[in-house]
């Protein structure tokens, strides 16, 4: 599928794989060919053939020797240099395909990715629908991948219509990409993540404008609904999952897979990032902790020493605002926040009577 693409980004991908194999065989077949050449003519039975013992050195043998690789080193240069700004897969596509760029005002599709173990969770934010191991798309219309994972690495790739990407817990990745025939094609990771990796594959549907409603009609008549309840028995490890569709999601789900806190009351991730960026909780939120209920299953290894545990909360455990992190305020007075007024821990004691009792406790010198 690699070389037979269904979308313009794998189609620029597959040129940049045929330009760069013909710029190698350039060097590689003459190489070949005149290996041949030279082992046959100067073998040991031709006595016509030119016998120069005492020859060292040519200059032109040695521009040819040295210039031609040059050349196909530059070439190769600039096209790897070309390909890597061009198809960055978090660039925005200009075009979806060679002669047509993307219509202004054309909205792509917006498609959130989450790699389980060991299936793909793919959601329609602005349709309302979900399903599992199963990627519908109209065809000529951008689609923008946002990627996560729920547990170990993984990599999202479909060959005919653009490169893998990797899907990783608690960072979000992007692709851009666009399919142009209607078709059936193959999904799957492009890296090992446990026992049930070689199930961990799903099928992507290039759909025309009606088929792609249609496909989205029959989402919804499904009835089944992906709270956040749902997701944390779906995100159990589970082998060979057959298509599944929902009705109706979260639309904050991915949000909270992305920062880690599908579980009620757990403190998100971009949360605990803005609050440590504006000075941390200091020794009041030493304590504040609770050990981790679903989220260190089997799929993660054992757990050694004491049971792992995450912040609980600080002020409210309203995860919907989670994407608005950035709008969490300072404190008017930051001295609690950096530990600095909080009672020292003296056992109940004053300071003062806390460093006679030290003194009192001390051991005395032999003097």
């Amino acid at each position: 599928m690699v070389l037979a693409p269904a979308g313009d980004v794998a189609a620029q991908q597959r040129d940049l794989v045929v330009i760069s194999t013909v710029l190698m065989l350039l060097i590689v077949l003459p190489v070949m060919a005149l290996t041949a050449i030279f082992a046959w003519r100067y073998r040991q039975s031709n006595a016509a053939a030119r016998y120069e013992p005492e020859w060292g050195h040519s200059t032109q043998l040695e521009l040819v020797i040295w210039s031609a690789p040059l050349l196909i080193i530059v070439c190769l240069g600039a096209v790897t240099w070309m390909g890597t700004h061009l198809l960055d897969p978090y660039r925005m596509l200009g075009r979806i395909a060679s002669d047509r760029p993307v219509e202004n005002g054309q909205a792509p599709l917006e498609v959130e990715v989450v790699a389980l173990d060991w299936k793909w969770l793919f959601i329609y934010p602005d349709y309302g629908v979900a399903s599992v191991n199963e990627l519908a798309a109209p065809v000529d219309r951008p689609i923008n991948f946002h990627i996560t994972a729920s547990s170990v690495m993984n990599s999202f790739y479909i060959p005919a219509l653009a490169g893998q990407i990797y899907a990783m817990p608690g960072m979000e990745t992007s692709l851009h990409a666009v399919v142009n025939k209607e078709g059936a094609y193959k999904g799957f990771s492009a890296n090992y993540s446990g026992a049930g990796f070689s199930g961990m594959h799903f099928a992507f549907q290039g759909l025309s404008n009606e088929g792609f409603d249609a496909w989205i009609a029959r989402a919804k008549a499904g009835g089944n609904t992906l709270g956040r309840s749902d997701y944390l028995e779906l995100e159990h490890p589970s082998e060979n999952v057959p298509v599944r569709h929902y009705a109706s999601i979260d639309r904050e789900l991915f949000n909270a897979v992305l920062n880690m806190c599908v579980e009620p009351g757990k403190m998100c991730m971009s949360e605990m990032t803005a609050i440590d960026a504006k000075g941390g909780l200091g020794m009041a939120g030493i304590e504040n902790t609770l050990p981790l209920n679903y989220d260190k299953y089997a799929r993660r290894g054992a757990v050694f020493g004491p049971e792992p545990a995450y912040v609980l909360g600080a002020c409210t455990t309203d995860t919907r605002g989670a994407r608005r992190a950035s709008e969490i305020l300072a404190p008017a007075n930051a001295t609690p926040v950096i530990g600095a007024g909080l009672t020292p821990p003296y056992l109940g004691k004053s300071r003062a009577s806390s460093t006679s009792l030290h003194s009192t406790l001390r051991p005395k010198s032999d003097s």
